[in-house]
Parts: C-alpha cells; sequence; structure tokens
C-alpha cells in the first residue's frame, strides 16, 4: 500500500509491475493480496488517512532531524503535517507540549517503567539487561531523533525542558527508586541512586549514539546485541556491593 502510494503520486497510470518493484513483492504476491489494480486503486482510496496528531509526530520528527526545537517553523510544521495553524495548536498548544508528544510517542521510558513495575524485587542482574535490551531497541530505531532531543534537553532551554520533564521525571524517579531498594538489599554498593543510573545508562546511550560513526571508520566488530551485552556486564560487576 505505502508503494502503491508513492507510485501512484507521481504517476497514476503506473502499471502493477512498477508498484511491485517499489514494493519489493512478486507479481504472484501483489495478486493474491489483490487481485487486480483495480482492487488495488480502491483499497487505496477508501484508505483512511493517519490521525491529525501521528501526522503531526512523524513531521516534527523529521523536521527536528533537520533543525533544533526553537528554531522549528510551527507553521512550516503545519504545512508538512497538512493540518491547519489551528489544529496544530489544537493538539499541541506548544513546543513544549510537541516535544513532550513525540517523547512519548518515540522513547523507551514508558516501557523502562513498566519493565521496573514488574521486575521491581528482582536483581540488577535480571533487570538491568531487560532495560538495556528495551532501550536499545527503541533508540536504534530512532536514534537520530534520540539524538535531536538529547541535543535540545542539554541546551536546558525552557521548551525542551517543559516538554522532557514530566515522563523523564517519572521514569528517572522510578529508575533510582529501585536502584535505592537494591542498595538497601545490600545488592548495589551504596551511592547516589542518580549517580548510579548514569553509570549504568550514560554508557548505553553514547554507544548508541556513537555506534554509526564508529562502525564508518571500520572500528565496530561488534554486533549492537552483544555490545550492549559487554555494557551491561562491565557496568553491573561496577554497581554491585563490594
Amino acid at each position: 500500500m505505502s508503494a502503491a502510494r508513492e507510485v501512484l503520486a507521481s504517476n497514476p497510470a503506473a502499471p502493477v509491475g512498477q508498484i511491485t518493484r517499489r514494493a519489493g513483492v512478486s507479481r504472484a504476491t501483489f495478486y493474491r493480496h489483490f487481485g487486480s489494480r483495480d482492487a488495488l486503486l480502491r483499497s487505496v482510496s477508501h484508505e483512511r488517512p493517519p490521525a491529525s496528531r501521528t501526522r503531526i509526530l512523524v513531521a516534527a520528527r523529521d523536521m527536528l532531524l533537520r533543525t533544533s526545537l526553537a528554531d522549528l517553523s510551527m507553521d512550516e510544521l503545519a504545512r508538512a503535517a497538512d493540518v491547519s495553524r489551528g489544529t496544530l495548536y489544537r493538539v499541541f498548544p506548544g513546543k513544549a507540549a510537541l516535544l513532550n508528544g513525540l517523547i512519548v510517542e518515540y522513547s523507551p521510558f514508558d516501557s523502562v517503567r513498566a519493565i521496573v513495575s514488574a521486575h521491581h524485587s528482582e536483581p540488577p542482574e535480571i533487570v538491568l539487561p531487560l532495560i538495556a535490551r528495551e532501550v536499545a531497541g527503541r533508540a536504534g530505531e530512532q536514534i537520530g531523533l534520540l539524538r535531536a532531543i538529547f541535543l535540545e534537553v542539554t541546551s536546558g532551554s525552557e521548551p525542551a525542558l517543559s516538554g522532557v520533564s514530566p515522563l523523564f521525571a517519572a521514569a528517572l524517579g522510578e529508575l533510582a527508586d529501585y536502584l535505592a531498594g537494591q542498595m538497601a538489599a545490600g545488592r548495589v554498593r551504596p551511592m547516589d541512586p542518580v549517580l548510579a543510573l548514569q553509570a549504568f545508562i550514560g554508557p548505553i546511550l553514547f554507544h548508541l549514539m556513537t555506534r554509526a560513526t564508529i562502525a564508518h571508520i571500520g572500528a565496530m566488530p561488534l554486533p549492537l546485541e552483544q555490545a550492549i551485552a559487554e555494557l551491561v556486564r562491565v557496568s553491573t560487576a561496577g554497581l554491585a556491593s563490594e
């Protein structure tokens, strides 16, 4: 369907062969699903367009890879998302709300909180690898956006801080609380729980944000899953109570 929309947008008379080549499927697969070109056209024309919120977030995600939150034009965003300016501000009243929406949609914070909630009494050897794999999986899909969000948050701008604070604070609080409980149980060395969290997650995020660059110069022999497992092993050993 996506390939058909792309091809038909530039060539409404495009034959089935051109569509299947764009989609990377055989003609047999096409006819097994749709039966005919007319059936495909009916499916495309009857397909419901994505909701305004989804279109805005997708457009904002793409724009933040090219510009900063401060320089992002809300008028340009409305045009890119094919919504009116009024609709944009009704869904996201400002840039802080927009950034918060992007974080809710694309960040791993909610899933990390779910892991901590489900495994709150289990030791770091079980919980930290689960968190690391979730962060690596979600960040791997959206690393460009997460890099942009990281730069926005560390810039200290008011829209960025306001946009990131609710969900980030909740996830940070629950993770710090988990680590504090593990310290009380004698499983993690006594230290500031936030520093313990940074000691664990910092190397993972740095690896994810620099992996593509390092791989480009030919110095990344380990697959992502193996690299994350090794970083977790080292950080877990470093946090362990002596």
